[in-house]
């Protein structure tokens, strides 16, 4: 029988443990009672962490409580960390703590696992700090920390709700198997809250000027689906919801499930029947009832956004499925309203399937006042496993927000996708002619530190590290023993026992750990989360002005004399100016540099290579032009290229696996699928400008023979341009193939199959 996770490994609340997590540079607070016993694990080892808190009144509390085994921690043994920067992080998660006292729970020599168990014997705020070394951009760093906080007798956290996002107005709780209704005047937020968990609420809003003028004008889903320019029907929330006027009634600022039905009923009392539940409560008749003292008129099905109601149209019938909710306690969503509102919200009562786990529960709504500041975010999750992080911005937001309004979310971050005064084309030829700065900052960095730690890298990768010396770096991969990529990434030598994995997925982080523990090695895989941040500074110009900002101390490698995939540790200006780490890397073919950075630093950098950029024509870029920049380089993407059913080889990555080195993990795959492989990455160049989209078929005549990954446009060579993935018989140069559109018959792009990559295929740019 396959074991069940228990909830407090899936990091759901429950009726006795609460996880929580702090990261690398960060403090996490937590609202404790008196009784409660907090659990800290030291979830990758070596890594320090501390504990403060306040007691009743703000007032500094004494860590001499905070002890194990009845033995009180010592206080103020800093280390290598700095107070003030300590004191900065408590700060910044509401605390008020002046002359501060901290204790050490955790420091370098700490093993993975290593856990601190204590009991509160007061009400108190408690912070718990993963502050970084002074020194850990050159000599590594990073932690995280697994915090287990188990509720005193009596007291059940599943009750308990999320902090406030701003001045509450008002709150109440639908109870479930009922429906509330309630007013929003323009500028006020609701926030609809799932208290328990899986359980689903159905929302309906109702324009108040067309109700007082005798009119019905409510959310249309078929108005917003349009409106939005996604008319098909897919699970989620669009952006804003529109009336039958196509006017906006609600935007939606904060997501934590990112899994909801917008485009069907609520249910009905003849759902029920049909099914053999005559008399069943539901939603639709407690709409109504709700909306009765409004004037609204009954209906016997009400259209609703379902809210954590895990629905989705099957893609080959066009079938409404429903399997149980991926809500959790605590999540909800949180809407704006864009004009004065007549609203409701139900707690769902179906107990017949699984949508609200067969256990219907309550719901909580929360009115905030219009002043309140709620920022866009979204949810999200590296593991099932991890407490959900709600999307932020990047430290140099408070520069690339001066110049756009337009973001997408890159894993659990905030980036810009082009900046208002140039444009992605713009953008694009100033990569290709003078030098473009990127906020590249959703990259994931980890520092992997021990005695161990060439052994375990030489184990799980296909390059072979033994070669690799300090200052120096290369791109590899890391495979499962299917040969199938787990993901991607640069690997820097930053000394003997210590190397900086950049890649693209916290997986990567996983995956070593799980090898080094089978393998049974000692070695660190820490994660530096958001204190390290980093950019992109490429074009052909980027050398030159990077010589007007950089130092570098003699003991490192000078800027001239770094090659490619080299790094050095340098300076903002002089020998007293913010540190970076500069790499010669990127990924857009040209010659380029990518800076690492304290995110405490980031601005000063930014400001620093944009006044040094300006006279040799630098542009802030986003993704847009980066997507066309890397495709015309045969740069390959995870989703795209390369996944969990392609091995590195089908992939197009083959150049980076050392089939020399005697063993990694992947390799007899590989070795085997080497002799037979099927299927080629290829370039396509099209006859027109239309870019055809990932996952389009590729045809010679009537037979599909292979499929795409990336299409773009590609401005320097004047028509669209497509990497695919096609049967090895068809993957020789100057092959024609079609690209189907609509149903892969009616529509077709004619195409020539061309080598990798499409623009300057020795790299010279990049090697210059």
């Amino acid at each position: 029988m396959q074991q069940l996770i228990p909830p407090r490994i899936r990091g759901l609340k429950t009726s006795d443990i609460y996880v929580k997590e702090a990261q690398c540079g960060e403090a996490q607070r937590l609202d404790l009672l008196a009784g409660s016993i907090l659990s800290i694990t030291n979830v990758e080892g070596g890594s320090a962490a501390y504990i403060t808190a306040l007691s009743a009144g703000d007032v500094n509390f004494s860590p001499d409580v905070f002890h194990a085994d009845g033995v009180p921690l010592p206080r103020h043994s800093l280390g290598s960390f700095d107070e003030r920067e300590m004191i900065a992080l408590t700060s910044a998660r509401g605390g008020q703590i002046s002359d501060a006292s901290f204790a050490p729970l955790f420091d370098a020599t700490s093993e993975v696992g290593a856990l601190h168990v204590t009991s509160l014997p007061c009400n108190c705020t408690v912070f718990v700090i993963a502050p970084v070394a002074r020194d850990y951009l050159s000599q590594g760093g990073g932690g995280r920390f697994s915090i287990h906080i188990q509720p005193p007798a009596g007291h059940r956290l599943d009750q308990d709700l999320p902090p406030p996002l701003g001045h509450v107005r008002d709150e109440w709780r639908v109870k479930r198997a009922t429906a509330l209704s309630y007013e929003l005047t323009k500028g006020q937020f609701v926030q609809i809250i799932d208290v328990e968990g899986q359980q689903c609420s159905d929302f309906m809003a109702m324009r108040s000027s067309a109700l007082d003028a005798g009119v019905e004008r409510y959310i249309d889903s078929t108005v917003s689906r349009t409106m939005a320019r996604a008319a098909y029907p897919l699970p989620g929330l669009h952006d804003k919801f529109y009336d039958q006027d196509m006017r906006a009634l609600l935007s939606v600022r904060q997501d934590t499930v990112g899994r909801h039905d917008t485009f069907a009923l609520a249910c009905t009392a003849r759902g029920y029947e049909d099914r053999g539940f005559p008399g069943h409560i539901n939603c639709s008749d407690n709409i109504s009832e709700a909306f009765e003292p409004y004037g609204i008129k009954r209906r016997a099905a009400w259209p609703a956004i379902n809210f954590f109601f895990n629905s989705w149209m099957d893609p080959d019938h066009g079938h409404l499925a429903s399997d149980e909710a991926w809500s959790r306690p605590g999540d909800y969503v949180a809407l704006e309203a864009k004009t004065d509102l007549v609203c409701v919200s139900t707690a769902c009562p179906d107990d017949v399937d699984p949508i609200n786990g067969w256990n219907p529960t309550d719901i909580h709504i929360r009115i905030y006042e219009e002043d309140s500041s709620i920022t866009h975010s979204v949810a999200w999750r590296a593991n099932p496993e991890d407490s959900a992080k709600m999307t932020r911005h990047s430290a140099f937001h408070p520069r690339t927000s001066q110049l756009t309004s337009s973001f997408t979310v890159a894993r659990d971050l905030w980036t810009p996708t082009h900046f208002d005064t140039t444009g992605a084309i713009e953008e694009y030829w100033a990569c290709k002619n003078a030098a473009t700065l990127q906020d590249m900052s959703g990259l994931r960095k980890f520092d992997i530190i021990g005695p161990d730690a060439a052994r375990l890298l030489q184990h799980c990768l296909t390059r072979n590290v033994d070669k690799l010396a300090q200052h120096r770096g290369f791109y590899a991969l890391m495979c499962d023993e299917r040969g199938s990529v787990l993901d991607d990434g640069t690997l820097f030598c930053i000394e003997p026992t210590t190397y900086r994995w950049c890649c693209g997925s916290d997986n990567s982080a996983l995956h070593l750990r799980e090898m080094a523990q089978e393998l049974g090695l000692n070695v660190h895989i820490r994660a530096l989360g958001h204190r390290m941040v980093n950019l992109a500074i490429q074009g052909p110009k980027s050398r030159d002005i990077l010589r007007k900002l950089t130092y570098s101390n003699p003991a490192r490698p000078a800027l001239d004399n770094i090659k490619w995939f080299g790094f050095t540790i340098a300076r903002l200006g002089d020998v007293d100016g913010p540190s970076f780490m500069l790499c010669r890397t990127g990924f857009t073919g040209e010659l380029g540099y990518e800076i690492f950075c304290d995110r405490n630093d980031a601005t000063a950098i930014w400001d620093a290579v944009i006044d040094a950029g300006q006279p040799e024509g630098l542009v802030p870029m986003g993704g847009e032009a980066l997507e066309m920049l890397r495709l015309e380089a045969g740069l390959m993407i995870s989703g795209a290229e390369f996944g969990p059913d392609i091995d590195a080889l089908e992939s197009g990555l083959g150049f980076a696996v050392d089939f020399a080195k005697e063993a990694f993990v992947g390799r007899a795959a590989l070795m085997r699928n080497a002799a037979g492989v099927r299927r080629k990455l290829v370039g396509i160049k099209l006859t027109g400008a239309e870019a055809p989209a990932h996952g389009d078929p590729v045809y010679l005549g009537r037979e599909q023979v292979g499929m795409v990954t990336s299409a773009s446009y590609s401005p320097q060579l004047g028509h669209a341009i497509a990497m695919a993935r096609v049967a090895i018989e068809q993957s020789e140069e100057n092959q024609e193939l079609e690209i189907g559109r609509l149903d892969g018959h009616m529509k077709r792009h004619l195409g020539t199959v061309c080598a990798l990559p499409f623009l300057d295929p020795t790299r010279k740019k990049a090697r210059a």
